[in-house]
């Protein structure tokens, strides 16, 4: 289904029908290993999803780079039932939205310099999967200056999608099920919010707790790439830049008043864990990406995943449904459940001393 061609009215009206379509139907679980529905949950947890790398496509610097027929849609299409299966649904938005404007990023090595701008209209894609909040924060963002930002924040804006993590506008507050959820986002980029700023980490998230009943932190650090899968618990440097200590950015964090960090910018899966009863996932990795990314090996494979938290923000449990990105980009249900296995892996290494197991389906739970 292709966006172009829609009039305005008609993309506004998409979502209502998507949902109509989908509530036919009765949906009692996915195969291997995907989230399961639980209605009585909803009545006891608040449900949030958490994602990674999110970027369409890029028609710079040439329209190759865009996905067939210029449509966004059935690349994240496979996900799109377990996306809206959640109170919250959360992603990193690694771009802007922009049809026409002239590249600010500049790199001192031409071979790795990456600028992404997908087509304006490829918004509706987030806004038909379900999408409730995304993190401007990162190396991206910023990649076609000041006009990218605000044309992104606009289309945001246009369908009802909060964000934050740039200077500008650093948090949002948007309220769900009755309760009020904090949002705020961190990167080492320019014009984002400093990631290596604890103080003011600290200051932002205690500012939401203090009028918020749940707290989301993201994060954009680490260092990128298959052989830095770990958490090592020290400050990251990558391509000469301070990616943080996010092993002590998400304590911090939930010291502050976090209840939930999600983290991405590694460009891989990385382990999760549990600090003081909040969760802690410390890279989603690649969730839907197309064109410009390495999605070779465990580049390609990440995790979404669900948690459910009591109304004050503990974790209960949580589900990872595997997916893998294959070719150029777009999402797949992984059979072969590679995510998990990493994260099981990866959890058990860096930290043995964690309160999580995590099963061979996927499902998260508090060791007894």
């Amino acid at each position: 289904m292709s966006l172009q061609g829609y009039s305005p009215v008609e993309r506004k009206v998409m979502p209502i029908f998507t949902f109509l379509f989908c509530a036919m139907f009765t949906f009692t679980g996915y195969p291997n290993g995907v989230i399961t529905s639980n209605p009585d949950s909803a009545n006891h947890y608040l449900t949030i999803i958490g994602v990674g790398d999110i970027m369409f496509g890029t028609d710079f610097p040439n329209k190759g780079y865009l996905p067939p027929k210029n449509d966004c849609l059935p690349l994240i299409q496979p996900a799109i039932d377990v996306l809206q299966n959640a109170d919250i649904t959360f992603g990193n938005l690694e771009g802007c939205f922009l049809n026409e404007g002239e590249v600010a990023k500049r790199c001192s090595d031409s071979t790795r310099c990456f600028a992404f701008k997908m087509p304006e209209e490829y918004v509706h894609c987030l806004s038909l999967a379900g999408f409730d909040v995304v993190s401007l924060a990162n190396n991206h963002i910023g990649d076609f200056g000041e006009k990218g930002r605000q044309t992104t924040m606009r289309l945001l804006d246009s369908v009802g999608i909060q964000y934050g993590g740039l200077l500008t506008h650093p948090t949002a507050v948007f309220e769900k099920n009755g309760l009020k959820i904090g949002f705020g986002a961190f990167a080492p980029n320019v014009g984002t919010c400093n990631i290596n700023d604890i103080p003011g980490v600290k200051r932002i998230v205690e500012g939401l707790k203090s009028q918020c009943d749940i707290v989301i932190v993201s994060f954009h650090g680490g260092a990128e790439g298959a052989n830095h899968a770990h958490v090592n618990r020290e400050t990251e440097y990558f391509y000469g830049e301070n990616r943080s200590n996010v092993y002590e950015f998400a304590r911090h964090a939930i010291d502050a008043g976090a209840d939930v960090v999600f983290g991405h910018g590694p460009h891989v899966t990385r382990a999760v864990d549990l600090y003081k009863g909040r969760f802690i996932a410390y890279s989603l990795g690649n969730f839907c990406t197309y064109g410009r990314f390495n999605l070779k090996g465990i580049n390609g494979i990440a995790p979404i995943v669900k948690l459910y938290l009591e109304k004050n923000g503990k974790f209960v449990k949580g589900e990872i449904v595997p997916i893998i990105q294959p070719g150029n980009g777009g999402v797949v249900m992984d059979s072969q459940k590679q995510a998990i296995k990493a994260i099981q892996r990866l959890t058990i290494g860096d930290f043995p001393e964690s309160q999580l197991n995590i099963s061979n389906d996927g499902k998260i739970t508090i060791k007894e």
